[in-house]
């Protein structure tokens, strides 16, 4: 099953009005993410090597700080993700606390087994799960 994405300069733009809200309003915003734990990850570019800045909701299960590569149930995953791959290091912006992250993807196991209680939590990311046959990553953000 395959979903339309829109075009990389639409998300850009998307994000951009998002990231520029949150810095002006101590990690608040509003819109489809007003009541949502929202930061802003900088990973560097595995092509580029420069910064890149995506705004990410996120969960705290069993402690832990989890982002979820869903891209809305994209058959591909977030450019984030393949940044992560290549350098798990990273730096976190969330409200008003900012600080340097380790990122780890969690393995096949782990992943299934936290999976269920993301769905718990943000019932959405199911929804997206079933649009794509790709398996959603999940990482943990460790500070650095």
């Amino acid at each position: 099953m395959t979903q339309q994405m829109p075009d990389r300069e639409t998300i850009k733009a998307f994000n951009d009005a998002i990231i520029d809200e949150f810095r002006a309003n101590d990690g608040l915003v509003g819109g489809q993410f007003a009541n949502a734990d929202l930061l802003l990850l900088t990973t560097t570019g595995a092509k580029s090597g420069q910064p890149r800045v995506a705004p990410l909701a996120y969960l705290r299960i069993d402690g832990r700080i989890i982002i979820v590569g869903s891209f809305a149930g994209s058959d591909r995953d977030p450019a984030w993700v393949g940044n992560l791959r290549a350098n798990p290091r990273a730096h976190v912006e969330a409200g008003t606390d900012a600080f340097d992250v380790t990122a780890r993807e969690l393995p096949t196991a782990e992943r299934d087994e936290i999976f269920p209680k993301v769905t718990a939590a943000a019932p959405g990311y199911a929804d997206y799960q079933a649009k794509t046959n790709r398996v959603i990553p999940l990482f943990e953000l460790h500070r650095a």
